[in-house]
């Protein structure tokens, strides 16, 4: 059977880029020598030249041009007549995975401050399978209305609680994962932004501290940056990072929606001498992460876990996980109280949740979504009647603000992304993140990639997908009569029958929350979440 066709991108941009500087010399050449007329092609090719030098050395704005030049003009030129191609030959805007064409655009849109309005009714089904958010009567009048607050640490008092003044944070993304500019243009459009970054696990965070960002510090369970030779916590390597001033809280992550049940992988090819050594590994190999902390080997010492780090740092402390089962997070929850010891907050992960690389059995087929088990989560809380001894964040393709609407009515008190940031700062979704060949610049360690990502052109992007982001959850907000996202309740969704989230809240009419536990429980009734205005 033949091979099927492949080019190297990266070879042939780096052949075209090096013949371009040649190639006008051999035409003046041949001109001078040979005829006149060559002159011609010298001249064309000089242009080029130009062009080129322009776009790889010059211009900032569009990483794919800096890092391919003339070659990567041709994914615009192709781009721009792809609405074209696909309405006849190929795919719809909507069937792309895992985020289509119209989500994307959204978010470029947004990152780039350009109009959002779009004409001629929505291109999403309106045909019982989609929620909907419920508006009101009467839209949220200017005195009515509340600016956020929402205060991490409070009930356990803390040393030094933190106040989040907007909803939405950066998921985890470490310094391997994505290279050391896609985080500094993060990290600086977040604290433009004003809104905190999570590190990630990838050990002591060197370049998140560059910027002026607040910083959640995430040990993983490798605990790279604070784990001692024998691969416990390190509690004074922790104690040394917290107290940098911009790291503000520790989250301790148990497992994540692309591979909940399996550690963290970085492949060796992005590991480079700088990150093999703050990590703490050798270079040469992938990087896996064990799938559990070694100090956890049932509920009781996971929550003594959690304990001993709350104890260990003065920041609030909280965890992330992606829930495969109610009945164990219930468990879960019941431990906690037996001990008396709960997070500052608990991320829910949706199972569809994932920037690195992960095995495609467990991305696809491991982890509940996020709807369900966010909903699922706080209604356990409630039961256990302990929903005001933690907050909730949400984190699952939760990229705009109509989704984000959705999660604080099914209980979240703030919203975690790491997807969405990426394509604020241009990443075309390649899904080449594993193998060190981000034509964005995002997700690699390769030097001469990362170059065409202009550090200060994407952090006003990600600065403006945050500003723009909240406005419309703002805007939505008031549509639905409320003076915060924190007063949303599942009432204010429409879910019809044909939804997922049927089995879990009950007929529209009334909207019983009724959990499908597999033990047959039922929850309490739905009332609001604690409210965290100002």
């Amino acid at each position: 059977m033949p091979k099927a066709l492949s080019v190297d991108l990266h070879v042939l941009s780096r052949f075209s880029n090096l013949a371009l500087y040649i190639l006008p010399a051999v035409f003046f050449a041949a001109g001078y020598f040979i005829s006149f007329y060559f002159h011609f092609l010298t001249v064309a090719f000089l242009f080029l030249l130009i062009v080129n030098f322009t776009y790889t050395n010059i211009q900032g704005e569009h990483t794919i041009l800096r890092n391919f030049g003339l070659l990567g003009q041709m994914r615009y030129l192709i781009e721009s007549v792809g609405p074209e191609f696909r309405q006849y030959l190929f795919m719809n805007d909507r069937e792309e995975r895992p985020f289509n064409r119209l989500e994307r655009s959204e978010v470029y849109r947004k990152a780039k401050s350009m109009e959002s309005a779009v004409s001629f009714g929505t291109l999403l089904d309106y045909d019982g399978t989609e929620i909907k958010l419920r508006h009101s009567m009467f839209p949220t009048r200017e005195a009515g209305r509340r600016p956020f607050l929402l205060v991490f640490g409070e009930e356990r008092q803390v040393g030094r609680p933190y106040e989040l003044r907007n909803p939405f944070m950066i998921s985890a993304m470490s310094y391997g994962a994505i290279g050391s500019h896609a985080i500094r243009a993060l990290a600086r459009g977040a604290a433009r932004a004003g809104i905190p970054m999570n590190t990630g696990e990838g050990g002591y965070p060197k370049y998140h501290l560059m910027e002026d960002a607040d910083l959640i510090f995430q040990i993983g369970t490798a605990k790279f940056g604070v784990r001692d030779k024998s691969g416990n916590l390190d509690a004074e390597a922790l104690k040394r990072i917290v107290a940098e001033p911009q790291v503000r809280m520790v989250e301790i992550k148990f497992s994540q929606g692309a591979k909940p049940g399996k550690g963290g992988l970085l492949p060796k090819e992005k590991i480079s001498s700088e990150i093999a050594e703050l990590r703490g590994i050798p270079e040469g190999h992938d990087a896996v992460s064990p799938p559990y902390h070694q100090e956890c080997v049932d509920l009781i010492s996971t929550v003594g876990f959690i304990r001993t780090i709350q104890e260990t740092v003065d920041v609030p402390v909280g965890i992330k996980t992606c829930i495969g089962s109610l009945r164990d997070f219930r468990d879960f929850v019941r431990e906690m109280k037996r001990q008396n010891v709960f997070p500052d907050w608990i991320a829910v992960d949706g199972g569809e949740g994932g920037t690195g690389a992960a095995p495609g059995a467990f991305i696809d087929h491991i982890g509940m979504p996020i709807y369900p088990a966010l909903h699922g989560a706080v209604q356990i809380l409630k039961q256990e009647g302990v929903r005001a001894r933690t907050k909730v964040v949400a984190a699952g393709k939760l990229i705009n603000a109509g989704r984000q609407a959705i999660a604080f009515a099914l209980g979240a008190d703030a919203i975690y992304s790491a997807r969405g940031f990426m394509f604020s700062i241009g990443c075309i979704q390649a899904r080449e993140c594993a193998n060190n060949t981000c034509p964005a610049g995002i997700a690699t360690q390769d030097p001469r990639l990362e170059s065409g990502l202009v550090i200060e052109d994407k952090a006003q992007r990600t600065c403006n997908y945050i500003r723009n982001t909240i406005h419309d959850l703002q805007e939505i907000t008031i549509a639905m009569g409320k003076s915060s996202p924190s007063q949303l309740t599942v009432d204010d969704l429409y879910i019809p029958s044909g939804s997922d989230l049927w089995q879990m809240v009950g007929e529209e009419t009334g909207l019983r929350d009724r959990l499908a536990f597999s033990d047959a429980e039922q929850p309490a009734d739905n009332d609001s979440h604690p409210s965290h205005e100002s």
